[in-house]
C-alpha cells in the first residue's frame, strides 16, 4: 500500500535480543523513532539513522498527553517513509494502541502492528516458572490496577481472583493498595507471590520471591525500573528453588520473603 504508514513495534519485555527479526529491520530502516520511556538505550541504538523522539508515559509521572503523541505520529507519517512507534512490551496490550490506532486511521495513514514479548511472558521465563501448569493452573489473567487521569475505577482484585494465575503490570509502586484490595477480595496472605523488576535486563533485574501478605514489605526494596507482580499457587515452588540455589552458591538473584 502507498502512501504514508507508521509501524506500532513491540520491543519486548527489554533484553535487545528478545526483539523479533522484524522490529529490528524497521528500527534500523526507521527515519525516526517516537519511543516509551521504559525502552532500554541497547534497543534505541539499533536506530543507527533515526530521528528518536522520547513520547513516553510512565504511571504517577510528568508526561506527554495522548492526544499530543497522537498529534506528532501523524505530523512524522507525513513527513518521513519509515516511521516506527516503539513501544515497551507488545504494542496492543497496556500500550494505548488503540487511541494512536484510530487517531492514525481517521488522518488516513495506514498502521502495520509489530507484535512483541509482552513483560508478562519475559518475567516468567526468568523465574522458569510456567504460568499454567497442569493440575494447578488452567486460566491466565493479565491486569492492572493503573488508572489513568478522568478514568473511573475498575474492580481489577475480582478479576484477579477469579483466574488461576494473575499478572498486574503497573503494580510495583502500587503494592500496598494492592494487597490490601486482594485480601479483601479473599485472597489468602499465604497465597504465593512474586515481584519481578527490569524483567530479562540481565544484572538489572531483581526477582523477590513473597506472599500477598508480604507484598508491601518486599516492594519496599524495588528500585527505579518496571515492575511486575506474578500471583497464583504455580508459584509456590519458586520459594525452595531459591532456597536451593542459595545453599547451592549458584548465584541465584532471586529473593525469599
Amino acid at each position: 500500500m502507498s502512501g504514508p504508514r507508521v509501524y506500532l513495534v513491540g520491543a519486548g519485555p527489554g533484553a535487545a535480543d528478545l526483539l523479533t527479526v522484524r522490529a529490528a529491520r524497521l528500527i534500523a530502516q526507521a527515519d525516526i523513532v517516537l519511543h516509551d520511556a521504559l525502552v532500554p538505550a541497547e534497543i534505541l541504538a539499533l536506530a543507527e539513522r533515526a530521528r528518536i523522539v522520547p513520547v513516553g508515559k510512565r504511571s504517577g509521572r510528568p508526561s506527554s498527553a495522548q492526544s499530543f503523541i497522537n498529534k506528532q505520529l501523524i505530523d512524522a507519517a507525513r513527513r518521513h517513509t519509515v516511521v516506527v512507534r516503539l513501544k515497551g512490551g507488545d504494542p496492543m496490550l497496556f500500550g494505548r494502541a488503540q487511541e494512536e490506532i484510530d487517531a492514525l486511521v481517521h488522518a488516513g495513514i495506514a498502521v502495520e502492528i509489530v507484535p512483541g514479548i509482552s513483560a508478562a511472558f519475559g518475567a516468567a521465563a526468568s523465574v522458569q516458572q510456567s504460568l499454567t501448569q497442569r493440575g494447578v493452573s488452567r486460566s491466565v489473567m493479565l491486569l492492572t490496577p493503573a488508572v489513568g487521569k478522568g478514568e473511573t475505577g475498575h474492580d481489577w482484585a475480582t478479576a484477579a481472583v477469579a483466574a488461576d494465575t494473575a499478572v498486574l503490570y503497573m503494580a510495583g509502586r502500587q503494592a500496598g493498595a494492592i494487597a490490601a484490595g486482594l485480601l479483601v477480595a479473599g485472597v489468602p496472605a499465604t497465597r504465593p507471590a512474586v515481584i519481578v523488576e527490569n524483567a530479562t535486563l540481565g544484572t538489572r533485574e531483581r526477582v523477590f520471591v513473597t506472599t500477598v501478605g508480604q507484598l508491601e514489605a518486599e516492594a519496599a526494596r524495588l528500585g527505579d525500573g518496571p515492575a511486575l507482580i506474578l500471583l497464583g499457587d504455580v508459584f509456590s515452588s519458586l520459594q525452595q528453588r531459591a532456597d536451593i540455589a542459595e545453599h547451592l552458591g549458584l548465584g541465584s538473584h532471586h529473593r525469599a520473603a
